[in-house]
């Protein structure tokens, strides 16, 4: 007989109803959207390689003659590069309302140069800065409309600056020259009436487009009144988009002087915005090709040798294409593996 009390003996433990402790399992991606980042991060990369196996001979002609140019205006033409990337961002923000993180901006601008080459029309770059936008939490309808305002202001601020060259150098720059005539006037006059009528066509008869269309606009009408009474903004919108054609023409002539060529700053300036104000419209990646072709033919006719105008214009590819293409793609991976873009 045992002496201890049973009565005091605890009973049995109470099952647990939770089960057993385990660690938080970590969330992850599904296989398709790790792949699809992948992909998204090494896209870039992939298209310079494609770049450079269609226009290897381009990129190799144009460096070639540039090892014998003078290092310090080409110096200068780098500078001049480096500062568009900046008014590119000017510009940007400039067309929204809402502050934007400095260094962001200028990444994503710098990153947008390298996939605005890749795609035509401006697409790439587009893309990456509605990505840019969405990320810092500006809502679509309101990233779109400042896309489309950005696309309007441009070619304005240019021609308003060509008429300015044009007005301050009647005599010296012989413009009538490349004013269109005949047939070519025709078609240019043609081309934008066809092209106006079209998207008037698909807007009456097309209610799916009609509707965002309209709703783009009252956006665009409602931010382009905020952004008008801000000193600020209207000081970055208009006067980098001013500026970006004169610093993109400003580097041709660097590279121009670097290799001996006889034109003037002012010559060159009117034209590359005489090129690319007429050609500018083809959607090329980048302009590359319609508005080279255009602006090697603008300063032969002013005045300067073939050989040196071709020279000019491909250095000034390499510099503004070649050079920051592969920085550009890395910083575009880079913001797509940080989720910025």
């Amino acid at each position: 007989m045992s002496l201890l009390p049973l009565e005091d003996i605890p009973g049995p433990l109470p099952a647990s109803t939770a089960g057993p402790t385990t660690a938080p399992v970590p969330f992850r991606l599904p296989a398709a959207a790790r792949l699809a980042t992948k992909v998204l991060t090494l896209l870039p990369l992939l298209l310079i390689v494609v770049w450079a196996a269609v226009d290897w001979r381009a990129m190799y002609e144009g460096t070639a003659r540039l090892a014998s140019a003078d290092p310090w205006w080409l110096l200068a033409a780098f500078f001049f590069t480096c500062l568009g990337w900046g008014t590119a961002a000017l510009v940007r923000q400039g067309a929204v309302p809402d502050r934007l993180p400095t260094g962001l901006l200028i990444a994503s601008q710098f990153a947008a140069g390298a996939a605005n080459h890749a795609l035509p029309a401006s697409i790439g770059a587009h893309a990456v800065t509605l990505r840019f936008l969405q990320g810092q939490g500006i809502p679509l309808p309101r990233a779109t409309a400042s896309l489309a305002l950005y696309s309007l202001v441009r070619p304005i601020a240019k021609t308003l600056v060509l008429l300015v060259f044009l007005i301050s150098f009647p005599e010296t720059l012989r413009f009538g020259q490349l004013a269109p005539r005949g047939w070519s006037f025709l078609l240019a006059v043609g081309g934008l009436a066809t092209a106006l009528a079209t998207f008037t066509v698909l807007l009456c008869a097309v209610r799916r487009l009609r509707s965002p269309v309209l709703r783009c606009v009252r956006t665009a009408l409602t931010d382009v009144r905020q952004l008008h009474t801000m000193p600020s903004r209207i000081l970055a919108l208009w006067g980098g988009a001013a500026a970006a054609p004169v610093l993109q023409a400003t580097v041709i002539f660097a590279v121009g002087a670097s290799l001996g060529m006889p034109l003037s700053w002012a010559q060159v300036v009117l034209a590359f915005l005489a090129a690319s104000t007429a050609v500018g419209a083809v959607p090329a990646p980048g302009g590359i090709g319609p508005v080279d072709a255009a602006t090697v033919f603008t300063m032969v006719a002013f005045g300067a040798p073939m050989d040196l105008a071709t020279a000019s214009v491909i250095g000034y590819r390499v510099l503004t294409v070649w050079v920051p293409l592969l920085p550009g793609a890395l910083m575009l991976s880079a913001l797509v593996h940080r989720k910025v873009l």
